[in-house]
């Protein structure tokens, strides 16, 4: 990995966490007039409305077998554990405190790379990480639901997440990431139907809940692409960090959306989990400056 792809993966962490984040906002507002699952499956139309158009536009129609790819169908079944947790548990949550649980993800992205694949850690850049996993704690702080079902399920979706990161590290380079992505979005709103159909009283749809359900699809599908980018421009531990600016867009929206203003141990959070990333790309940094001299010298 070069410098430049690594600080391109990096931004493109940041940026899918802030679409993603834009996306559940979207969603959560949606849920005071339909259940969550509901919800969840009218994204899915609007979202893969959006993304077969821009397929075919980018000339990948030719593309659309590989849907059936092994890595494209395990990346997108995990997501559908991934995001059914979340939905669920969103309706019932602040979104900080949700989002916070799920920044287990990237402790779990690198145990999970460690042990397929016999990359290294290293203590420090796992201390480091772990702090960033404390600033997001104290910026959502959890309250007694941390122990309740509903926190079981943000547990689990951050377990499916991480799987879900891993199988899209595996898909290969010549599958577009549109058609990787319109796999993820198609097979969740099949499962979202079919659940909701079984298990929910559905709502009437609303003209409010379509203006939200077609935002949030738009910004899905660009979250997926730059969190696939994100991947595929850098290491999983040179970026995994930066995966806590979930926590910081979720406290973002709070303040913007739903009028919640950061107290001072919010704030300290925060600095934990910039400054944990910001370490870590350091020390990546220095490592790949050291390595390149060493390769000058031999």
């Amino acid at each position: 990995m070069t410098p430049s792809s690594s600080l391109a993966g990096i931004g493109s962490m940041i940026l899918a966490a802030g679409l993603f984040v834009a996306n559940d906002t979207c969603m959560k507002l949606a849920m005071e007039e339909a259940p969550p699952v509901q919800v969840l499956f009218l994204r899915g139309i609007a979202a893969c409305l959006w993304c077969l158009p821009l397929i075919l536009v980018m000339g990948h129609g030719r593309s659309l077998p590989q849907l059936l790819d092994k890595w494209v169908l395990m990346r997108a079944g995990a997501e559908v554990a991934a995001v059914l947790s979340f939905v669920v548990a969103l309706a019932h949550m602040a979104i900080g405190d949700i989002t916070a649980i799920t920044q287990t993800t990237p402790l779990l992205i690198l145990i999970g790379v460690a042990l397929i694949w016999r990359e290294p850690i290293g203590y420090v850049r796992l201390v480091l990480i772990v702090i960033g996993f404390v600033g997001a704690i104290l910026v959502a702080r959890p309250g007694s639901g941390a122990t309740s079902a509903l926190a079981l399920l943000g547990f689990l979706a951050a377990m499916f997440s991480a799987l879900r990161d891993i199988a899209g590290r595996n898909i290969h380079r010549d599958i577009p990431i549109v058609i990787a992505t319109f796999a993820t979005l198609a097979i969740v709103m099949i499962a979202a139907g079919l659940y909701s159909a079984a298990f929910e009283s559905m709502a009437p749809v609303t003209h409010r809940m379509i203006r939200l359900m077609v935002l949030a699809g738009f910004l899905l599908i660009f979250g997926h692409v730059f969190i696939f980018l994100a991947y595929r421009f850098a290491a999983p531990r040179t970026i995994a960090p930066f995966y806590y600016c979930f926590t910081v867009w979720a406290v973002v929206s709070g303040m913007i959306v739903f009028g919640e203003l950061p107290d001072i141990v919010s704030l300290i959070g925060m600095a934990l989990i910039v400054a944990s990333g910001l370490a870590i790309a350091i020390i990546d940094g220095r490592r790949r400056a050291a390595a390149r001299r060493l390769t000058r010298e031999a």
